[in-house]
């Protein structure tokens, strides 16, 4: 079990039937779940986000961020999608940054990507490489620049 950085492979056909649709003000609602272990299990397979049967339990079944004295809710941020745009011959596809209080305490070692407006369908899995933590301050997630080589969801 690891978290592999990958854009999941059931969101690759997903966008060939309309099941997305990443533009700005009439899209639809997307969310950024956060995981505290690289034993979950997220990866190019993923296919929907599924929420801990315990959000507060430690670790969640699932390895969600806890929901208890953390400063995150279980099924994590909705995003603010920025309208796609060719960049070149790619289309890409750009968040705005997403944060977690002012006071949250936890540690996230990568993320999920997902539709809450299609039945929580996946969109990608993100690794960050190494434990991140934030003890009673600020977690922040920044996206890249919506250009070629850069955004975080690309179609070449």
């Amino acid at each position: 079990m690891a978290i592999t950085s990958a854009i999941c492979n059931s969101f690759k056909q997903e966008i060939l039937v309309g099941t997305h649709n990443f533009t700005a003000s009439s899209g639809n609602t997307f969310k950024i779940a956060l995981y505290s272990s690289n034993s979950a299990t997220l990866s190019k397979s993923t296919t929907a986000y599924t929420a801990p049967s315990d959000g507060t339990a430690d670790p969640t079944n699932t390895y969600e961020v806890t929901s208890t004295s953390s400063g995150y809710t279980t099924g994590g941020n909705s995003l603010t999608s920025v309208t796609p745009v060719l960049s070149g011959d790619t289309a890409c596809c750009k968040f705005s940054d997403t944060s977690w209080g002012s006071s949250a305490s936890f540690t996230a070692r990568g993320c999920l990507i997902y539709n809450s407006s299609a039945s929580n369908k996946a969109v990608c899995a993100i690794n960050f490489g190494s434990d991140k933590t934030v003890t009673s301050g600020t977690f922040t997630i920044q996206f890249p620049a919506q250009t070629a080589g850069n955004a975080i969801i690309q179609i070449a």
